[in-house]
């Protein structure tokens, strides 16, 4: 007989399980998106064509992405990419009810209360955004050139940890891919392996 706990368990895990949608693919178009922002403005993707886009998978109950906006890392990133002209997109694809959710009102005053310098946040509740990118931890970053290409997807940083002091050491995947594109070069690490909490997508969407 099959332990209710264990499957109850099971059940749990499959919620916020990776999303079974197929990776995008680099150096091809970024997947295309409209979603509403924390204004209620719908928002896409093709309107920043002609722009570096950052996108940027957020929760913030998770402690990995804890450790970059309580250190104000996060802020100062968003701060340097938007003042060089790069469009900095914070994305929320928690589902209802699961950690990280945030209502419109909710995630204006999140991104206020931290000094995010972001250009805007973006609500995500059904996932579909992040399915279409395969978006599987917060922090889960993307890089998106002028031309609309996929440049860089993976880890925010090497350090895949909680603690605060790795920032000091860490070799920042985004910065580094971002400098690149601006010099017109190809990125020379375009992929890593994302770390920190699971996106908590709902199973029934």
């Amino acid at each position: 007989m099959f332990d209710r706990r264990l499957l109850l368990g099971l059940a749990a895990a499959a919620v916020i399980a990776a999303p079974a949608a197929a990776a995008p693919v680099l150096n091809q178009p970024a997947p295309a998106f409209t979603v509403a922002d924390a204004d209620g403005k719908s928002r896409s993707l093709a309107e920043f064509r002609g722009k570096t886009v950052v996108l940027e998978w957020t929760n913030n109950g998770c402690p990995y992405v804890q450790k970059h906006y309580n250190s104000g890392h996060m802020q100062g990133l968003q701060r340097e990419a938007t003042a060089e002209g790069v469009v900095w997109l914070t994305i929320i694809s928690s589902a209802p009810g699961f950690q990280g959710y945030l209502t419109p009102p909710q995630a204006k005053a999140w991104k206020a209360k931290a000094g995010a310098h972001s250009s805007d946040v973006l609500l995500d509740p059904k996932g579909t955004v992040g399915r279409a990118y395969a978006a599987r931890t917060t922090p889960h970053m993307f890089v998106i050139d002028r031309t609309g290409k996929l440049v860089y997807m993976g880890g925010i940083d090497d350090q895949a940890t909680t603690d605060p002091d790795s920032l000091k050491t860490a070799k920042n995947y985004v910065t580094a891919a971002l400098a690149d594109v601006q010099a017109g070069r190809p990125v020379a690490t375009a992929v890593t392996r994302p770390y920190g909490c699971s996106v908590k997508y709902s199973s029934a969407d």
